[in-house]
């Protein structure tokens, strides 16, 4: 029997892939859109892949990418959180009059 590549397998790595390298490169909390994407097209993939298994290949992508995407996710989430904290120092520092002694 000849396998197809499952439809939205090689989606799901890209956006895990650009989830992680943007979390940590670039974008930090705007990452975890892509990971949110990698995540929901991960479902429908998975569903159309226990619909028939024996039609599709690449299941193996879609664990990989789910993983991926997770990390991004929770790369993102400390990304975010470090944000607010950082801005979170300035303006205490600035509302106290700290920062004027600088």
């Amino acid at each position: 029997m000849n396998q197809q590549p499952l439809p939205g397998a090689s989606t799901v790595m890209t956006m895990g892939i650009i989830s992680i390298v943007g979390s940590l490169v670039c974008c930090g909390p705007f990452a975890a859109i892509f990971s949110i994407i990698g995540l929901s097209k991960a479902k429908t993939a998975e569903k159309l892949y226990n619909e028939n298994p024996d039609q599709y290949s690449d299941y193996s992508n879609i664990k990989t990418g789910r993983i991926l995407s997770y990390i991004g996710l929770a790369l993102s989430m400390i990304s975010l959180v470090l944000l607010i904290i950082y801005f979170g120092v300035i303006i205490a520092m600035v509302s106290s009059g700290e920062f004027n002694n600088y």
